[in-house]
C-alpha cells in the first residue's frame, strides 16, 4: 500500500509539475498601462458606406487622429476582482497594436461585451476582432484604420469569423449552404482561397456564451497555418497565409496582433501568448486531408 501510495504521489507531482511548466510559458500581455501596446486611431465614421478618407465641410480630408494619441481615452484600463481589465470604448475606430511580432504562438484571451455602441454601427450587431499576422502601415484598409492582416472576428454570434484585412489571403475549407449567400466553414470541403470566398467565411459553430459572460478566445498560428476557437470549440481551420508583394504571393507567417476598436464597447482581460512549435495533436486532423 506504502508504494502504491509513493507512487501515485510521483505521478501526481510529475502532472502538476507539467502543469506548472506549461502554465510559466504564458507570457501576459495586459498590465494596467499597456506598456506593450500603442494606440491607432482613425475617424469617428458616421457612415457605413466608406468611399474614401471623410471630408471636413469644405472638402478637406481629415487626418486621423493618429499614432499614440488618445486622449478620448478609447482605450483605458481597470481593476476588477484582482484582475487588470482592458476597456475599448469602441467611440473612434482604431486598434491596440502590440509593440512585438509574433509568430509561431497560442493567445489567448477572454472577452465580453460592454452596453455602449456608435455611429456608423448604432444599429447594427456588436463588432470588434482580434487581427494578427499584421504588417505596413495602418490605414490601408476598408475603414482607413488596420494594417494589413488575418482576422479572427469578434462580432456578436459571430466570434470566429474570417475577414482577409488590406489582401491578406487564407485558404479555408469550406461552402456555401443551399439558400445562402455566404461561405461557412465546413472541415470535410475543398480548400477555397480568399480570392473564391470573397475575403470572408463564416465560423461552423455559434459557441458565444450569453450577453455578459466571458468568452474564452484562442488563437493558434503555425507556420502559415492557424485555427480560430471559442470556448474549446474549433470554428475555422485557415491554412497557406500569404500576402502579395511586388505582384508576388509570398507567406504571412509573423507579425503585430491588433485588438479593434469598432463601434462597439467590449472588455478583454487574461490575455497571454505562449510560443508553440507545432500544432497539438488534438488539432493536427485538421490539416491532415
Amino acid at each position: 500500500m506504502h508504494i502504491i501510495l509513493s507512487i501515485l504521489t510521483i505521478i501526481g507531482l510529475s502532472i502538476n509539475s507539467l502543469l506548472q511548466d506549461d502554465q510559466s510559458e504564458w507570457t501576459s500581455l495586459l498590465d494596467k498601462d499597456l506598456s506593450q501596446w500603442e494606440t491607432y486611431l482613425s475617424y469617428s465614421h458616421a457612415s457605413l458606406n466608406i468611399t474614401g478618407p471623410p471630408k471636413d465641410s469644405t472638402g478637406a480630408v481629415i487626418r486621423p487622429v493618429g499614432l499614440n494619441h488618445d486622449s478620448a481615452k478609447v482605450f483605458s484600463t481597470f481593476e476588477e476582482d484582482g484582475d487588470v481589465v482592458l476597456r475599448v470604448s469602441g467611440r473612434i475606430y482604431g486598434c491596440l497594436g502590440s509593440l512585438k511580432e509574433y509568430g509561431n504562438y497560442h493567445l489567448r484571451m477572454k472577452m465580453k461585451w460592454g452596453k455602449a455602441k456608435w455611429p456608423p454601427r448604432l444599429h447594427e450587431i456588436k463588432d470588434s476582432g482580434v487581427l494578427y499576422h499584421s504588417r505596413g502601415d495602418y490605414g490601408v484598409d476598408y475603414w482607413y484604420t488596420w494594417k494589413m492582416s488575418q482576422e479572427f472576428q469578434i462580432a456578436e454570434h459571430c466570434f470566429g469569423d474570417y475577414w482577409s484585412i488590406a489582401g491578406a489571403m487564407m485558404d479555408i475549407r469550406c461552402r456555401i449552404p443551399a439558400g445562402e449567400q455566404s461561405f461557412i466553414y465546413t472541415s470535410s470541403a475543398q480548400l477555397i482561397s480568399e480570392r473564391g470566398n470573397g475575403g470572408y467565411c463564416r465560423r461552423e459553430k455559434d459557441c458565444e456564451l450569453a450577453d455578459g459572460e466571458w468568452n474564452t478566445i484562442d488563437l493558434l498560428c503555425c507556420g502559415d497555418k492557424s485555427l480560430h476557437i471559442v470556448n474549446g470549440t474549433v470554428v475555422m481551420a485557415l491554412e497557406h497565409s500569404r500576402y502579395v508583394k511586388d505582384g508576388i504571393e509570398v507567406p504571412l507567417t509573423k507579425g503585430m496582433i491588433q485588438i479593434q476598436s469598432e463601434g462597439a464597447e467590449v472588455f478583454c482581460k487574461d490575455i497571454q501568448i505562449k510560443p508553440i512549435a507545432a500544432f497539438p495533436d488534438t488539432y493536427a486532423s485538421y490539416f491532415q486531408k
